[in-house]
């Protein structure tokens, strides 16, 4: 079985199947993607596969620059997006962004 290159928590694999999620905001350790990259997406509980993404686009931003537009790519509010990331990656400040789009 092929592996996944990227993961996502279960609760947004129906968000990116329907394209309401065109983003995903990591830490360094995901900061590898480029645009054009074609990665199979795999949830991150149990690493099944459900799709596939291209890369569109990357770019850098700090936790104090998340805007609302962020926050409507990753379908959800400003404050709902700052707690998700604070959560998963307490203490940092540093984030890339990844926009992609489903095939």
């Amino acid at each position: 079985m092929q592996p996944n290159d990227i993961t996502f928590f279960q609760r947004f694999q129906d968000d990116i199947l329907a394209g309401r999620k065109t983003i995903t905001i990591r830490d360094q350790s995901e900061s590898h993607f480029k645009t054009g990259d074609i990665l199979r997406v795999g949830r991150y509980e149990d690493d099944g596969y459900f799709c596939t993404i291209e890369v569109t686009r990357t770019s850098i931003v700090t936790f104090d620059t998340l805007t609302q537009k962020h926050a409507e790519q990753e379908n959800m509010n400003l404050d709902t997006l700052k707690s998700v990331i604070a959560e998963i990656y307490p203490r940092q400040n540093q984030f890339y962004v990844i926009d992609f789009k489903r095939l």
